[in-house]
Order: C-alpha cells, then sequence, then structure tokens
C-alpha cells in the first residue's frame, strides 16, 4: 500500500481540514500530522480505497478513509488517541 499521491490528499481534503483543527496536532506536510516530535498520522491509497494510519499509544492502526463514514470515525478515533 504506498502513500497518498497529491491527487489522492485533493480528494480527502475535507478531512484533512477538519485534522487540521485538532488541537495538538501540526502538519509537518500535507496529510502528514505530527504531535510534539513524534509521527502521528498519515494517509495511504490502494485499488480498495483510502487509509488513515494513526498511532495510537505505541502501535500504529490503520483505519478506512474512503467513505462519510469511514472519516466521521476516524475523526473520532483520532481524538481518543490524544
Amino acid at each position: 500500500m504506498k502513500h497518498a499521491t497529491p491527487i489522492a490528499l485533493d480528494v480527502l481534503e475535507p478531512v484533512i481540514e477538519k485534522i487540521r483543527l485538532v488541537e495538538g496536532l501540526t502538519e509537518k506536510r500535507r496529510g502528514i500530522f505530527y504531535r510534539k516530535s513524534q509521527a502521528f498520522l498519515h494517509f495511504h491509497e490502494d485499488p480498495t480505497g483510502f487509509f488513515a494510519d494513526v498511532r495510537t499509544g505505541s502501535e500504529w492502526q490503520r483505519f478506512p478513509a474512503t467513505t462519510a463514514a469511514d472519516r466521521r470515525a476516524l475523526l473520532a478515533a483520532i481524538k481518543r488517541s490524544l
């Protein structure tokens, strides 16, 4: 699974805009977020859709990010992880 391309990030921009509003996260590069100095979230794409890897504690957890429902669940998971 490859990291999201600029075209994929264009599609994901609505959820990225919402993530930008989450206090405590810094966007180092488009679609790549850090919490303090540690990588926290980034996006992937493959033929089955879009995905976000979110650091939950010391582990990475992959969340689907293709549908509106996926993106709502992703935002909720981000907030729980902080």
